[in-house]
């Protein structure tokens, strides 16, 4: 309990930094705006995004400001008031709910990516074969299960449809600890706190620490979508542009590299 309360005080110590860093550099931005678009993104799309920002960037554009943090906790931020640009969500849910208050610009969301989950545990060298989720999950006995909160984080609510439609909820649930987003999971068993997690596949390649044991089936969950929007109150002239570049053929496969599933390599 203490680890998961330092996780989330940990991750919402970086959002309030970097949504810090985001008002600074607004404030001191010069007439004609010297940086990008300011980002919030779904934590799970990091290194991926971080990848494409450089890239635009490297066209002469301004950089992109990026803020990862799981999908709820961003959606509540832009609800209230946020100073940002774009949002890309690791669901639909979220997504919606800032549709229905008004707060995304026209014409709304857009998906962009896919990805799929994956049980995994820490590493212990070489590439072990993948087994059946009801296999590897049998191996927990009295150890912990980490993933997204599955009452508000995309990753824990994927994770617990696909353990209901296996027949697994029940008997893992006392067993699951609820992080804050999809990477304070990787880190609880990237840190061996957690013998295994369910994250998405994208997180499980980002990681040297942490070796896949199963993959969870992509019929046991409803479809893994990214949907991304400009929101209502962005002003910045970047802002459509970049969110057009997201979905670019360049970007796509700077994603597909990462492990995202796009429209020419689907998951």
């Amino acid at each position: 309990m203490f680890t998961v309360l330092v996780d989330r005080l940990r991750a919402a110590a970086s959002f309030v930094l970097a949504l810090s860093c985001a008002l600074l550099l607004q404030a001191c931005a010069p007439e004609g705006s010297e940086r990008g678009p300011v980002v919030l993104a779904a934590s799970s799309m990091q290194e991926a995004l971080e990848e494409v920002a450089r890239a635009w960037t490297a066209q002469g554009h301004p950089p992109p400001v990026l803020s990862f943090a799981s999908s709820s906790a961003l959606a509540r931020q832009i609800e209230q008031g946020a100073p940002a640009d774009l949002f890309v969500s690791a669901d639909t849910l979220w997504m919606d709910r800032l549709d229905g208050k008004g707060l995304l610009a026209s014409p709304g969301a857009r998906e962009i990516l896919g990805n799929r989950m994956v049980i995994i545990r820490p590493a212990t060298g070489g590439s072990p074969a993948l087994r059946e989720p009801q296999a590897v999950l049998a191996e927990l006995g009295d150890d912990r299960l980490a993933t997204g909160d599955p009452d508000s984080v995309p990753a824990g609510r994927y994770a617990k449809a696909s353990l209901e439609t296996l027949g697994l909820w029940p008997e893992v649930a006392p067993s699951i600890v609820r992080a804050e987003n999809v990477r304070a999971a990787l880190a609880l068993v990237e840190r061996g706190e957690a013998r295994l997690g369910i994250v998405y596949a994208t997180d499980a390649a980002a990681s040297r620490e942490v070796s896949v044991a199963a993959q969870l089936p992509a019929d046991s969950h409803p479809p893994i979508t990214y949907p991304a929007s400009q929101l209502a109150s962005s002003a910045h002239p970047d802002a459509a542009a970049f969110l057009d570049y997201l979905a670019n053929p360049a970007a796509m496969e700077i994603f597909a590299r990462h492990g995202f599933c796009t429209a020419t390599t689907p998951c």
